[in-house]
């Protein structure tokens, strides 16, 4: 799910990339069009059988998966090669596409900016045609209309194919809850106190003044609480004040209030929650190195046990920890998520997850590729409309690697012991070698869920994850997408061109809130984020494009 903004990477790169790509747009934009013979036909003629996929994202990568061999060697019968981008995704785009573009397929999450990218550089093919070909392409052709009308630009064209999108719309998908908070219950014992005393923000400050005089294992005092700030963590404190953080792949954050529209940082409640973030930073009870520590040095923190409570997602603090322990024996087994605490004041909480049905990811085929025909055949596979269809593209077809206990869509168990060792054995690099990873460029259903449906929990902390999932979705920091929440940035617009630096603004700060040294250290913090807001990013005249936007109809 997006959160304040559409990712961290969107920043600076952005307007090089931009700027870039503007100057080529104009000279390399293809003809398109229905009936367009995709580039490199000659050599393809339908025939290909292998093709590059280049991930927009870090990813552990093993070509020679268990999954990726059955692929080559039995259904669909196509060698996949993927490629993952290390570091900065958007600086990775911006050298592709100014060098040549990418070889054959690029997957990325949705992005208005990403795709406004790839169609100005000119670099890939137009797509719909595919869409209205059942006989060849049933699975590309069973994707709903209403995620296929949305993506069409002005002359009818869609310029990549959707993927990770819920097959229902109507009866969508509730999604991982991950955003919380959590507690070492092994701490709170050692504090004397009793979950039902953290239902309150103050019962959290106690809890916190308490925990800052336990130790870890090495003698430490601990860090009473942590987050990962690098992933808007602190957006899990932010809706506990009432201040909704997530869209469903729209430019900001906005509640509806009655017939009006409240934006996020319009809310003084965002004000009150970086107050409180701050009273507690000064005093020594959040992690000073909230601001620069990134995922490994979190996870590592989590792993030794240096903290007593944490709010975020607990796949930053790292579910692997847990998953694979069957008892008691390292810090990790004692992580417990409680109820968002009550704010005085606060009605209710804000949303930090929308379930949105609508695509979270789009594949874009190059337009110099000589590999057309593999790269629809198998995204055509992995598109499917089956339920276990993500299951199969991630794990393999049922009866190889895995298959139904006792009847379909109910529960399943590996049946490959040697899959099973790898898959379950929480490394990276073994379970890169077993497989997939590629649920991304699947599809999902309401119907089932592989995660929650697996027999055999083994180790035991496997279960926690689906249990913290399921609790969370029911705290009341989850609902369904609204019109509101899809508000995309209008081409050549306001949003387009100034969404980069109202990230900037809101990270700059967001830091000097958190770690203003005095009261009025803070209020001029404030008083400048607010000119900063205006000067820099162009506020009202971004939230009066918005309006405009909405009003013309919001798409998904």
């Amino acid at each position: 799910m997006k959160k304040i903004t559409v990712r961290k990477s969107m920043t600076a790169a952005l307007a090089a990339l931009m700027l870039g790509l503007t100057a080529c747009s104009a000279s390399n934009a293809p003809a398109g069009g229905k009936g367009t013979t995709p580039g490199g036909t000659a050599s393809d003629n339908g025939n290909s059988k292998a093709f590059k996929l280049w991930l927009g994202w870090t990813a552990t990568v093993n070509n020679d998966s268990m999954v990726q061999k059955y692929w080559r060697e039995h259904e669909p019968g196509i060698d996949v090669k993927v490629e993952a981008t290390q570091g900065d995704a958007v600086t990775a785009l911006n050298l592709k596409l100014n060098t040549g573009g990418f070889e054959d397929a690029a997957l990325f999450s949705r992005s208005d900016i990403v795709n406004t990218s790839m169609i100005r550089s000119g670099s890939i093919l137009p797509l719909e045609e595919y869409f209205n070909q059942p006989d060849k392409y049933p699975g590309l052709a069973s994707i709903p209309k209403q995620y296929l009308e949305a993506m069409k630009d002005k002359d009818g064209h869609i310029w990549s194919i959707p993927t990770w999108f819920d097959q229902n719309p109507d009866k969508p998908w509730p999604g991982w809850a991950s955003l919380g908070w959590f507690i070492r219950t092994d701490v709170l014992e050692k504090t004397g106190m009793k979950k039902e005393e953290l239902a309150t923000l103050e019962g959290i400050e106690k809890y916190m003044r308490l925990a800052a005089k336990q130790t870890d294992a090495s003698g430490k005092p601990l860090l009473p609480l942590s987050f990962l700030s690098d992933a808007n963590d602190e957006n899990v404190i932010l809706s506990t004040f009432g201040v909704t953080t997530s869209t469903a792949g729209g430019v900001i954050p906005v509640e509806k209030k009655g017939s009006d529209y409240a934006f996020i940082y319009d809310n003084p409640q965002y004000k009150a929650a970086y107050k409180w973030m701050n009273k507690m930073y000064r005093e020594n009870l959040i992690d000073h190195e909230v601001i620069t520590d990134k995922k490994e040095r979190y996870k590592e923190k989590n792993k030794t046990g240096r903290v007593a409570m944490n709010v975020g997602g607990f796949f930053n603090i790292d579910h692997l920890l847990w998953e694979s322990l069957d008892g008691p024996t390292e810090p990790a087994w004692f992580y417990e998520t409680i109820p968002y605490p009550k704010v005085d004041g606060v009605e209710r909480l804000g949303f930090n997850q929308i379930v949105n049905p609508y695509p979270g990811n789009d594949l874009y085929i190059s337009k110099n590729t000589k590999n057309v025909s593999a790269i629809l055949k198998f995204v055509d596979y992995t598109l499917q409309p089956k339920a276990e269809q993500q299951h199969v593209t991630t794990d393999g077809p049922v009866g190889v690697f895995w298959n139904w206990v006792d009847k379909p869509l109910g529960k399943w168990k590996y049946v490959d012991p040697k899959y099973q060792e790898l898959i379950t054995s929480g490394d990276a690099v073994k379970m890169a070698s077993a497989g997939s990873g590629l649920f991304s460029i699947a599809s999902y259903n309401n119907d089932w869920y592989p995660w929650w449906n697996y027999e055999i929990m083994s180790p035991k902390g496997r279960q926690k994850t689906i249990d913290f999932s399921q609790q969370i979705g029911k705290m009341g920091a989850v609902r369904v997408a609204e019109p509101q929440d899809r508000v995309k940035a209008k081409p050549g617009g306001l949003w387009e061109k100034y969404l980069p630096e109202l990230e900037n603004v809101r990270k700059e700060y967001k830091a000097k809130l958190l770690m203003a040294k005095t009261d009025n250290e803070f209020e001029q913090a404030w008083t400048d984020f607010q000119g900063a807001l205006e000067k820099r990013a162009h506020w009202s005249d971004l939230k009066k494009e918005w309006q405009e936007t909405l009003a013309q109809g919001a798409k998904g």
